[in-house]
């Protein structure tokens, strides 16, 4: 029987935020576990990185539009 690879979209942008994160936990996962070949961690790293590069943009993309939020909230309260 063949050994089934981890899921890998085609672009980091299709995984949500939840999936990223459920992905970088099984890859931290099977990595502390220390049976994986040298070849497969360093794949299985990079993946990671691109995961954490996900997941910052999503939080950062949040930030920015709580920030906006909050200064049309200010500008609607100065209005009255």
């Amino acid at each position: 029987m063949a050994k089934s690879k981890p899921e890998t979209p085609a672009t980091e942008e299709s995984v949500s935020f939840e999936d990223a994160m459920r992905q970088l936990e099984s890859l931290v996962e099977r990595m502390e576990q220390g049976d994986v070949p040298l070849e497969e961690s360093l794949k299985a790293f990079e993946r990671g990185r691109a995961l954490v590069e996900r997941c910052r943009g999503v939080l950062d993309a949040a930030e920015r539009r709580i920030e906006q939020m909050g200064l049309d909230q200010l500008q609607q309260g100065g209005e009255d």
